[in-house]
């Protein structure tokens, strides 16, 4: 599962999708399910359902973040323990946030090169 912070915008929501699309695209044999923390649907409770209701035994719940602040190292943790108590027998993990990884130094410099003229 990815979770991200929700947006009132739907193309940003959309983006999530994308993102679960590709990473569900390369891992066929996985479930990959996007949640929002808030602001739309669905929730992380709703997505670690749809998990469950898929027949996950397992769930790693990466926050798509790119620091480890607050959201990804208290709210989705709490949010992901609470949701867990509707699913005995079943494991949740919460990942580390993106972070530093030089290929996202690689992306940032693409995006900079990208829009020099």
């Amino acid at each position: 599962m990815i979770v991200d912070h929700g947006s009132r915008h739907a193309e940003a929501n959309a983006l999530l999708d994308e993102v679960v699309r590709r990473v569900q695209a390369r891992c066929p044999d996985a479930i990959v399910r996007a949640a929002h923390m808030e602001l739309a649907p669905p929730s992380i409770a709703e997505a670690i359902g749809e998990c469950v209701a898929a027949g996950a035994g397992e769930i790693a719940v990466h926050p798509y973040f790119l620091a480890p602040g607050q959201h990804s190292t208290r709210d989705i943790p709490h949010l992901v323990q609470n949701a867990m108590a509707s699913h005995p027998g079943v494991e949740a993990r919460v990942t580390e946030p993106l972070g530093l990884d030089e290929q996202l130094v690689d992306v940032v410099i693409r995006r900079i090169d990208a829009q020099q003229s």
